[in-house]
C-alpha cells in the first residue's frame, strides 16, 4: 500500500517537473516571439531620407534615424567612404576567399624571405587603419612577417595622434616590436611617403600598400616565393574592390596593369602566352603596376626606389613600371595573391587630381619616353615647347637612367607594351575656342578611334581627333554669323611650317569662302557640305571639306581640338595649335615646301 502510494507520488512529481519545463519553454518562446515582433516593427519604421541624392544612401542606410544619417553623411563627406559602418564592423571581419581553386591548394616553401609591410596614410579613419593591420597580422605567417611600418604623411586628425599611438602600443605588447610608425613633419605626398616607408623597412622584401586595404588569406606566400626565385621582379597582388558604402567585397578578374597616354591607370587583357601555360597560378606579365606592389628591398633601392620629385599623387606607378622594364627588371601580377582595396566615392584631400597628374605625367615623359614624349603632351593638349607647367628638376633621374644603362622607350613599346599605340603621323594639335559654352566635339576613344561628331558642352583638355584616310581626308571647321566673322578671323597655324593656314569667313548665311593663304602643291577642293545647329543667337555651321592631297599619302592624322572653351586662355576666338615634326624615320617623302 505504502509502495503504491509512493510510486503514485513520484509519478505526480515527474508530471509536475515536465509541466514546469514545458511552461518555461512556452514562456521563452513567447518572449522570443515578442522580441522578434518588436524587432520586426522596428525594421518597418521608415525614416525620412535626409540625403536622398548622396551616393552613400543609394544601397545602404535605409534603417538609420535622421540623426544617424546626418552623422554618417558628415563622416562620408570627410573621408569619402562609410566610416559610420566601418566603426561598427569587427576589425577581424572575414572576407570571401577570392583565389582560384588551384591557388588554394598550392604549396609554398616554409623557408621564404622575411617581409616588411608599409602602410601609407593621411587623415585615414582609424578603424580602417586598424582593420588593415589586423588583417595583415591574422593572414600572414608570423615567421615571415618581420614588421609593419606605418607612414603618416602629416595627418591633421586628432585620433591619428595619441589614440593611434596607444593602439600601436597595444599591438606591440602582444607582438613585440612588430609595429613602428614614421611621421612626416610636413605634407610630402604619396610618393615620398612610400620612400619613407622603404627607408624604414628592414626585411628582405618590402610590400608597399595603402592603409585602406584588407589582405586576403594566403596573400604573402606567392609574393615571397616569386621574389625568392627572381630578385629583379616587382610584383603586384590582384585587387578586389571593397565598396565605399556597404563594405561588400566585389571580386575583380585577374588582369595585367597598363596605362593610357595621359598616364592614368587601366586594366589590360591577360596575354595570350599566359593562357597557353594552362596554369592559373602562373604569374602574369604586366606592362605597368597600379601602385600597390612588393619588391626585393635591396633591388628596389638599386633601381632608384621611386621618383621623389613627384607631386602629391599620380604617375609615380607608371614611372616605376617604365624604370623597372627599361632598366633590367620586370613586372608581374600574381593571381594567387589577393588584396581587397577600399574604394572612395571622392578623395577629400585633392578634389582635382588632374593638376598633379598632368605635372607628374610630363615629368615621366621627359625622363623615360624619348621621342614618344609628344604623345603625353598631345594627350594633355599641351605644347611641347613652353607648356606652362613646371615639372621640376629631372636631371638626377636622367643621370640615374644613364647610370643603369636603361633601354629606350621604343624598345619598351615594341617588346613590353605593344597595345600602347602612338599616333606617329601627327603634325599638329591644339584648341579652337569660341568663348561659348557649347562646342562641336569629335567622339574619341583612347586617342585612337574616331567615333563621329557630337554637339555638347565644352570639355577642358579633351582633344577632338579628325582622321584622314590615305590621300582623302576630312577637316571640321566652325563658322559663325557674319557679325562674328567680321569681327574675328579663324586661323589654324602650324608655326613650324608643317600645317596649312586657312582663313574662314561667313560672308552671308550658308555661304562659306575658303581661302588658302599658303601655296601648296596640287591642292584640290573636292566637296563641301553644310549642317547648321542653332544655339540662341549663334548659328554654328559644320563644314566638312574633303580634300585630295597629291604631295603625300602617308600624311594620315591631323588633330584639332574644339573642346577647350576657356575664355581667359583663348580670348576673342583664337586658334592655338601645337606642332610636332614627324620623325625622319617615319616620313617617306620630302618635307612640304612653299612655292
Amino acid at each position: 500500500m505504502k509502495k503504491a502510494f509512493y510510486n503514485e507520488r513520484m509519478n505526480q512529481k515527474d508530471d509536475d517537473i515536465e509541466l514546469l519545463e514545458k511552461s518555461k519553454v512556452e514562456m521563452h518562446q513567447s518572449e522570443k516571439a515578442k522580441e522578434e515582433d518588436k524587432m520586426e516593427k522596428k525594421k518597418k519604421v521608415v525614416h525620412r531620407k535626409r540625403f536622398p541624392d548622396s551616393p552613400l544612401f543609394q544601397r545602404w542606410g535605409s534603417d538609420l534615424t535622421e540623426d544617424q544619417q546626418t552623422t554618417a553623411q558628415d563622416l562620408f563627406t570627410k573621408y569619402g567612404y562609410n566610416v559610420y559602418l566601418s566603426d561598427q564592423l569587427p576589425l577581424d571581419r572575414s572576407i570571401p576567399d577570392t583565389r582560384y581553386p588551384s591557388c588554394k591548394v598550392k604549396k609554398y616553401p616554409h623557408d621564404l624571405p622575411t617581409l616588411s609591410v608599409v602602410l601609407i596614410f593621411m587623415n585615414e579613419a582609424i578603424s580602417i587603419i586598424l582593420r588593415a593591420i589586423t588583417s595583415i597580422i591574422n593572414r600572414t605567417p608570423s615567421h615571415l612577417l618581420k614588421e609593419i611600418v606605418l607612414v603618416d604623411d602629416y595627418s591633421s586628425n586628432r585620433d591619428l595622434k595619441g589614440h593611434l599611438d596607444e593602439q600601436i602600443k597595444n599591438y606591440n605588447a602582444q607582438y613585440p616590436g612588430l609595429l613602428k610608425i614614421v611621421r612626416h613633419q610636413k605634407r610630402e605626398g604619396l610618393t615620398q611617403a612610400r620612400i619613407s616607408g622603404w627607408e624604414a623597412s628592414t626585411a628582405d622584401v618590402v610590400a608597399i600598400l595603402d592603409a585602406h586595404i584588407e589582405v586576403n588569406v594566403g596573400w604573402a606566400e606567392p609574393i615571397l616565393s616569386r621574389i625568392k626565385e627572381d630578385r629583379t621582379v616587382i610584383v603586384s597582388p590582384v585587387f578586389d574592390n571593397v565598396r565605399f558604402d556597404d563594405f561588400e567585397l566585389i571580386e575583380y578578374n585577374v588582369a595585367a596593369d597598363g596605362f593610357d597616354w595621359e598616364l592614368w591607370c587601366r586594366y589590360e587583357s591577360l596575354p595570350k602566352e599566359w593562357y597557353e601555360l594552362k596554369d592559373e597560378t602562373a604569374p602574369v606579365r604586366s606592362p605597368s603596376i597600379m601602385g600597390i606592389f612588393a619588391a626585393h628591398r635591396v633591388f628596389l633601392g638599386e633601381i632608384g626606389v621611386l621618383d621623389g620629385g613627384m607631386y602629391i599623387y599620380g604617375g609615380e606607378n607608371v614611372e616605376l613600371g617604365l624604370r623597372v622594364w627599361q632598366c633590367g627588371g620586370h613586372i608581374e601580377v600574381l593571381p594567387c595573391s589577393r588584396v581587397a582595396h577600399l574604394e572612395r566615392a571622392h578623395k577629400p584631400y585633392l578634389l582635382d587630381f588632374s593638376i598633379a597628374m598632368k605635372r607628374n605625367a610630363l615629368r615621366v615623359a621627359e625622363v623615360w619616353m624619348d621621342d614618344y614624349k609628344y604623345m603625353v603632351y598631345l594627350a594633355w593638349n599641351l605644347p611641347i615647347e613652353n607648356p606652362g607647367i613646371d615639372y621640376g628638376d629631372v636631371s638626377s633621374r636622367k643621370e640615374l637612367r644613364k647610370k643603369l644603362k636603361c633601354k629606350s622607350f621604343d624598345w619598351y613599346i615594341k617588346n613590353v607594351y605593344p597595345n600602347l599605340i602612338p599616333l606617329t603621323t601627327v603634325v599638329g594639335y591644339g584648341t579652337v575656342s569660341t568663348g561659348y559654352v557649347y562646342c562641336i566635339n569629335a567622339r574619341v576613344r583612347d586617342l585612337q578611334y574616331y567615333e563621329g561628331l557630337k554637339y555638347t558642352e565644352c570639355y577642358r583638355n579633351k582633344l577632338s581627333i579628325l582622321k584622314m584616310h590615305s590621300i582623302v581626308f576630312e577637316l571640321l571647321w566652325l563658322s559663325w554669323t557674319f557679325a562674328d566673322c567680321a569681327k574675328y578671323k579663324l586661323k589654324c597655324a602650324d608655326y613650324n611650317a608643317r600645317m596649312q593656314i586657312f582663313d574662314l569667313c561667313t560672308l552671308k548665311e550658308n555661304t562659306i569662302v575658303f581661302k588658302n593663304s599658303m601655296k601648296m602643291k596640287k591642292f584640290v577642293l573636292v566637296k563641301k557640305h553644310f549642317q547648321s545647329v542653332s544655339v540662341g543667337k549663334i548659328q554654328i555651321f559644320l563644314l566638312t571639306i574633303l580634300l585630295v592631297v597629291w604631295f603625300t599619302w602617308d600624311f594620315s592624322v591631323i588633330i584639332l581640338s574644339v573642346s577647350d572653351c576657356v575664355i581667359e586662355r583663348f580670348p576673342n576666338l583664337r586658334t592655338c595649335l601645337h606642332s610636332r615634326t614627324l620623325a625622319r624615320s617615319l616620313s617617306r617623302h620630302a618635307p612640304y615646301t612653299n612655292e
